[in-house]
């Protein structure tokens, strides 16, 4: 199941990137994943996931919403921006009734990808 989200969320994900003709790191993008594929023998072209699978099983809203701010953190805590919401694609946005960029349902699911 892990294997088959991963190899359809990259596809829509890379082509996502290859298709808008806005992102402005598409070159860089692109020339990261397919840098990460040649480093292993069994990737044709482009790698996107990490290969490790180590599922969290999210067994409390506790522990859910510890991942939800780790993941909020990580623009963060990698220096990229101060606040986690000012991150443009990130969720926390949404977490403050923000839905400009993101449009989230009330579980987090993504209901539509940003133009």
């Amino acid at each position: 199941m892990i294997r088959d989200f991963k190899k359809d969320t990259a596809k829509k994900v890379l082509k996502a990137i290859q298709d808008n003709p806005q992102e402005s790191r598409k070159e860089w993008l692109l020339w990261m994943f397919e840098k990460a594929g040649k480093e292993k023998g069994n990737i044709n072209k482009y790698q996107f996931w990490q290969h490790h699978n180590k599922p969290i099983e999210l067994w409390s809203n506790k522990v859910i919403q510890q991942k939800i701010d780790y993941i909020h953190n990580n623009p963060v805590m990698s220096g990229f921006v101060v606040e986690s919401v000012d991150w443009k694609y990130s969720s926390a946005r949404n977490y403050q009734d923000d839905q400009t960029v993101l449009e989230i349902d009330n579980e987090g699911i993504l209901l539509d990808l940003p133009k």
